[in-house]
């Protein structure tokens, strides 16, 4: 039996308080051996480092700040993560980027903070956890300042078409494939079916963007076969394929020995 990665999960938010331990259990159970943890902003780093104590070997930390909580002064809250990197090991550097789907306001900082992480990324030499919400071309400019450096990454809950797909992959990026890919009329689905299975990464984003038959519940890296089966459809491949050759992405992508 093959496992699986959830390379994407929120473990640690409110969500999971009332029964978190049984929600870990449970994805353990279903062959998700691997939780990885981006980091949202300075309130989740405690939370999650907790649930990472609590299972060194299956919940992984990664460490950044999320798009959407860049305010005036995030230049603080960077320099305080960046610290830990010194005596904590983080798996990526995430989950960063740009979001302009709620708001616009502070759109240049997003873009300054994205940038303080690359550098990070590269210094480090850690994969890239990119949030890329309405703002795929933004995305894109920044990147190209940086290519041909190494960069690694991926694009988490990728959103795009087959023709930014692989833009991204092409830039050396893989693609993160949720629940999305599972709903109808799934742009997701287009791209998971043509990008070649190398580049794809499965994840949850739990608690959110449940795959059928959940939608509209709360997520659960447990949910990960569910994705898997979806694009094994898609790509005429059974399980246990889509499973090895994504789980091998991930473990090299996240230095997972």
């Amino acid at each position: 039996m093959e496992y699986f990665f959830d390379t994407h999960t929120h473990l640690y938010l409110e969500q999971f308080d009332q029964d978190r331990q049984k929600v870990v259990e449970k994805a353990i159970e279903n062959g998700v051996q691997y939780m990885l943890l981006p980091n949202v902003d300075e309130d989740t780093i405690e939370p999650m480092l907790d649930l990472h104590r609590q299972h060194p070997q299956n919940c992984l930390p990664m460490m950044g700040l999320h798009p959407t909580s860049v305010k005036p002064g995030f230049e603080k809250v960077l320099q305080s993560m960046k610290n830990l990197f010194d005596h904590t090991r983080f798996y990526a550097v995430g989950e960063t980027g740009i979001d302009l789907y709620w708001d616009k306001t502070f759109f240049e900082l997003q873009l300054q903070s994205f940038q303080t992480q690359i550098e990070w990324a590269l210094e480090l030499k850690l994969p890239l956890v990119v949030h890329a919400r309405n703002s795929l071309d933004e995305i894109k400019d920044v990147l190209q300042s940086y290519r041909n450096r190494g960069l690694m990454g991926v694009m988490h809950c990728f959103p795009g078409n087959i023709q930014q797909a692989q833009w991204f992959t092409d830039y050396g990026f893989h693609l993160g494939i949720g629940g999305v890919v599972t709903y109808k009329n799934s742009e997701m689905a287009k791209v998971a079916e043509q990008i070649p299975l190398d580049r794809i990464i499965l994840e949850t984003d739990a608690p959110y963007l449940p795959p059928v038959p959940y939608r509209g519940k709360r997520n659960a890296p447990s949910y990960i076969p569910l994705i898997a089966e979806k694009i094994a459809q898609l790509k005429n491949l059974c399980v246990n394929e889509v499973a090895a050759a994504t789980s091998a992405t991930a473990r090299q992508l996240f230095n997972i020995s």
